[in-house]
């Protein structure tokens, strides 16, 4: 039945096709739609909201300034360490 390419072409247009009147027919969500709409759905800008966000933010600031701690080689912090071991 499926001897060459277009015949299987057609199958797989033929499922796909059935498979999305019966979808609709049905009644059952689409994929793309129900993404899209969960993507979409603003959250409501609440006190709690607001405070996740604030702390995120002093998060993600907090963790540049380790980030430059750790890959600056003439930090303040390494030069204070440098001074601590030339005292002993």
């Amino acid at each position: 039945m499926f001897n060459n390419p277009f015949s299987m072409v057609v199958a797989i247009v033929a499922i796909v096709s059935i498979a999305s009147i019966l979808r609709a027919r049905y009644g059952l969500p689409d994929r793309q739609r129900s993404r899209r709409a969960y993507r979409d759905a603003a959250l409501p800008d609440t006190a709690e909201n607001q405070q996740l966000r604030d702390e995120i933010k002093a998060l993600k600031d907090r963790v540049a300034v380790l980030e430059r701690l750790a890959t600056d080689s003439n930090s303040a912090l390494e030069r204070e360490f440098d001074k601590l071991r030339q005292q002993d």
